[in-house]
């Protein structure tokens, strides 16, 4: 049967309304999909894992603006990591968990500052403890566009901030101090100027475990640096990779290495310089390193979770055998 036109038209432009509402439809079902998705998070039992993912996403926001040192989104940053260390119940060093310095680089007065605080050990009066550190800095707003930086370094804070949670739960044979690092993109200064300026008395600082992108690897590698300068730590690093639920290697720690010697690459290195054993946790260079696109969507985090869930095994085992450590440690100077 012929249609005349004019109905044929209407029935086209019915027909036009009807497929333009369902692709909306789909458009908002996919968006919605995509929006519940950054809440889902591969399972855990040891951590929070559906946290950890969110402090990455809150703290690599656009509105954190890069995080840089001395701006308007490094010092929301500052406070949120302030916050978090607030809900994990971690103590403050005096009145705040505020650490401020400053520095000049390139002829510019930089204001920073530290986020430190710590739990207490299950002896209280322990001579010995470990330092866990991750920077919160980045690079900023580059010519326009802001680096978010997700894997470096939110991915570190987060972990930093799901190690202190599980400690206020699972307190520690010995102290920890817990240091959210500023300015590490501008030469260590963070770091530096604790090691300078320290809360605690440096002798007492058995160890020092790093975390400097952590969130992102193809091959399921994490990478542990630390036992070729400080050969007594391998045996606890080799314990942990035989469970671990990432391909954990050592490396990255040898001179001979050039460029790819990572002992004082970030903040652990302010560490080793003063004689304190480190092991520092990081991946590899992507290729969204210190690029705008190094974002939380980026992330794998399936990943992420497993290779947090390992540095925390690192850290349990090293306050484990803390005295162990120090003993080796204090035989190696007298070498």
């Amino acid at each position: 049967m012929k249609m005349s036109l004019t109905v044929g038209r209407a029935l086209a432009l019915l027909a036009a309304s009807w497929l333009c509402a369902s692709a909306a439809v789909g458009q908002g079902a996919g968006a919605a999909a995509s929006a519940s998705g950054a809440a889902v998070a591969p399972r855990s039992e040891v951590i929070d894992a559906a946290r950890l993912l969110r402090d990455v996403e809150a703290l690599a926001a656009d509105e954190m603006q890069g995080r840089k040192t001395g701006t308007e989104g490094g010092a929301k940053a500052r406070d949120y990591v302030v916050d978090a260390f607030r809900r994990c119940g971690l103590k403050p060093f005096g009145a705040s968990y505020l650490q401020p310095f400053s520095f000049e680089r390139g002829g510019k007065t930089y204001a920073g500052s530290n986020v430190v605080g710590y739990v207490e050990g299950k002896s209280k009066g322990a001579a010995r403890r470990l330092v866990v550190s991750a920077h919160y800095d980045h690079v900023g707003v580059v010519r326009g566009e802001i680096y978010n930086g997700a894997d470096d370094n939110a991915s570190g804070v987060a972990a930093l901030l799901a190690m202190a949670e599980y400690f206020g739960r699972h307190k520690p044979a010995h102290p920890i101090v817990f240091a959210a690092f500023d300015a590490e993109e501008l030469g260590l200064q963070g770091s530096r100027w604790f090691v300078k300026s320290p809360p605690v008395d440096l002798k007492t600082v058995v160890a020092e475990v790093n975390m400097d992108m952590v969130s992102r690897s193809d091959r399921n590698e994490l990478y542990a640096a630390g036992a070729h300068p400080y050969p007594f730590l391998k045996p606890y690093l080799d314990r942990v990779a035989a469970a671990a639920p990432v391909h954990l290697l050592e490396g990255h720690d040898d001179p001979k290495l050039g460029r790819g010697d990572w002992t004082l690459q970030s903040d652990h290195g302010a560490f080793h310089k003063a004689g304190i054993p480190f092991v520092y946790f990081g991946v590899e260079d992507h290729k969204d390193y210190h690029k705008p696109t190094d974002d939380f969507s980026n992330i794998n985090r399936e990943f992420f979770v497993r290779a947090t869930e390992t540095i925390l095994s690192a850290v349990k085992l090293l306050d484990e055998n803390l005295d162990a450590i120090s003993a080796s440690a204090a035989a190696a100077v007298k070498k």
